[in-house]
């Protein structure tokens, strides 16, 4: 079974549905999604594997959500995903990948679901 998780180490639940993931035997791929984020494709991939629209996978809090105008319901989904893709600090995490399925680790036993 291949698992991918994208992953902050700097955000706690991330650490711990990483750990999570480890004490249960699987070594996912990790890709550290501030420095690689995904591709546009791949963002609507992983959108539609969790059910979600864009505004469902963003950190409203964060400063890049005010900047961009994102409250802002007029933006159609393709400038939401873009300005996701240009700020992936607005990705909610950690997102878990496995067996064609993916889910939010929030919390991190979500993930466990889909193993």
């Amino acid at each position: 079974m291949t698992v991918t998780i994208y992953h902050n180490p700097g955000c706690s639940k991330s650490r711990q549905t990483l750990q999570l993931l480890r004490d249960r035997g699987v070594e996912p791929t990790v890709v550290a999604y501030l420095q690689t984020p995904p591709d546009a494709a791949t963002l609507k991939e992983v959108l539609a594997l969790l059910g979600l629209g864009p505004r469902g996978l963003m950190r409203k809090g964060e400063a890049a959500y005010a900047a961009n105008g994102l409250a802002d319901e007029a933006l159609d989904e393709g400038r939401l995903i873009a300005a996701v893709v240009a700020n992936p600090i607005l990705i909610e995490r950690p997102i878990v990948l496995a067996n064609g399925k993916a889910a939010l680790g929030r919390p991190p036993e979500k993930v466990l679901e889909i193993l």
